[in-house]
């Protein structure tokens, strides 16, 4: 019943977009019961977010190359990709236009805390094969994947195929980090 009812929810998203979802027709389409699905998941949104996080697990994979430069780079290609679709940048300026009413933080807090519990691995895994110092994972994560979000959301600039590279750069070598950094040539 999972499976039928995230398949289904995800087919109205790209059809429809975020807005063209309702629990009735993700029923019918799944041939499931409304009450089932809300009994599940409660509402619409930990509906739409569970399936989007289902759709990100194969769309946005956590790498393991054996190097943090290439585990970052190809997280943000994998991300870059997927914001540049047109479920994807909906779906990043629907979660960053949600109210600040409890049910949307909620929401909000529930996608990107499944996110980021999974990609702090690419850090982690680094920090224990001795590839950089201690640092927090998640702040790293962070300062990787805003530039994309941002222009996405805030600029509606186009993510570029040579941005994920220049921004690992910048977040690996910081703004003293050399030649390497200027990636923008």
């Amino acid at each position: 019943m999972r499976r039928a009812v995230l398949d289904a929810t995800l087919d109205l998203l790209h059809r429809d977009g975020l807005n063209g979802v309702a629990v009735a027709d993700v029923a019918a389409a799944a041939g499931v019961h409304e009450t089932s699905i809300y009994r599940r998941w409660g509402k619409k949104e930990n509906l739409i977010v569970e399936a989007l996080l289902d759709e990100a697990e194969e769309l946005i994979p956590i790498p393991d190359t054996g190097t943090l430069r290439d585990d970052l780079t190809a997280y943000a290609t994998s991300l870059t990709t997927y914001l540049m679709s047109p479920i994807g940048t909906a779906f990043d300026r629907a979660l960053a236009a949600l109210g600040d009413d409890p049910a949307s933080v909620h929401t909000r807090s529930q996608y990107w805390q499944a996110r980021t519990a999974r990609s702090t691995s690419i850090v982690t895994r680094a920090i224990e094969r001795g590839e950089i110092a201690d640092v927090d994972p998640l702040r790293v994560i962070q300062m990787l994947v805003a530039p994309l979000h941002f222009r996405v959301v805030m600029t509606h600039e186009p993510l570029t195929p040579d941005l994920p590279a220049q921004v690992v750069d910048i977040v690996l070598n910081g703004l003293k980090g050399g030649p390497e950094v200027a990636g923008s040539k």
